[in-house]
């Protein structure tokens, strides 16, 4: 079974965060001017860390295995981790101590009835079930209407990383802010491969965009790791305009992988009013809700 090389993630992960901190910024003291090393040196991660030297060298070279908590907090600190990096850190030394050997496929993700029923009880909010490689597996009426250029692709489940770096000119008239979305898909998708290194979909994901998407490659080998969190999202729909959004978005405790977003705007602003619009626009052409369905 494939599986994403957690020895080279995390060497290049520690390696990445190691590069970006100026020992000025880390408390050192620096004499002379002929540092050849970008960032840190391996021995000032051990001192900041409290460890050997020779023991950091292993953790660097993908030797996180039998690491404890409190060392691997002692490292977050001494590279300055914020919480999405702390956290991949941890995710891949748990990956590490995890035992090896094949592993059971898991199951097609797919969306119970009735959490379909509570995305349709969602009038008047944009709303949508996806997985942590953003396929789409389910959307309300006013999600599909909002999402119309993402689903012109009849390739199915629609998946948004994949709308983002191989239709980009697309994504671009959509996302207003198509830069900072891309990089944030592309570091979340990361943060997935450190829990899941053998997602066989998010392998093949990952293989395809890299492949296809110089940019893609780009934001991959930045090593950024990202949190699914609320924010806002800026659009610019091709039926009503400009859309300014405020975005929830929350793990489902009782579906592993899956995450309930919606989309929402106060009331009285000229989003809430190209919403009411959205939402009479797509009243004329609803489709079923099984048309973002995975199959099978």
């Amino acid at each position: 079974m494939a599986m994403i090389d957690l020895s080279t993630e995390i060497k290049e992960f520690l390696s990445s965060r190691r590069a970006r901190i100026a020992p000025e910024q880390a408390g050192l003291a620096v004499y002379g001017g002929n540092r050849r090393v970008k960032g840190l040196r391996r021995e000032e991660v051990a001192l900041l860390a409290g460890v050997s030297v020779d023991y950091y060298v292993r953790m660097e070279r993908g030797g996180l295995a039998g690491t404890s908590d409190g060392v691997l907090d002692a490292l977050a600190a001494a590279l300055h981790l914020d919480e999405a990096e702390r956290d991949h850190l941890f995710h891949l030394a748990r990956q590490s101590r995890a035992p090896s050997g094949p592993r059971r496929r898991r199951p097609a993700a797919t969306v119970r009835p009735a959490l379909q029923r509570v995305l349709d009880a969602i009038a008047d909010a944009p709303a949508w079930i996806c997985t942590a490689r953003y396929d789409v597996l389910a959307m309300n009426p006013l999600a599909r209407a909002l999402f119309s250029p993402v689903l012109a692709d009849t390739r199915r489940p629609a998946n948004i990383a994949r709308f983002l770096y191989l239709d980009p000119e697309s994504a671009k008239t959509f996302f207003v802010d198509y830069d900072r979305i891309a990089g944030d898909t592309a570091a979340k998708l990361r943060m997935e491969a450190g829990r899941n290194p053998h997602d066989e979909e998010l392998i093949a994901l990952v293989g395809e965009l890299s492949a296809r998407s110089e940019l893609f490659r780009q934001r991959w080998a930045s090593q950024d790791v990202r949190l699914h969190r609320s924010g806002r999202k800026r659009m610019h729909h091709p039926v009503v305009g400009r859309l300014d959004l405020d975005v929830e978005s929350m793990e489902l405790p009782a579906e592993p992988g899956l995450h309930l977003t919606v989309y929402t705007a106060p009331a009285g602003t000229a989003t809430a009013d190209g919403l009411a619009l959205l939402a009479s626009w797509a009243a004329g052409r609803e489709q079923p809700a099984t048309e973002v369905q995975a199959p099978g």
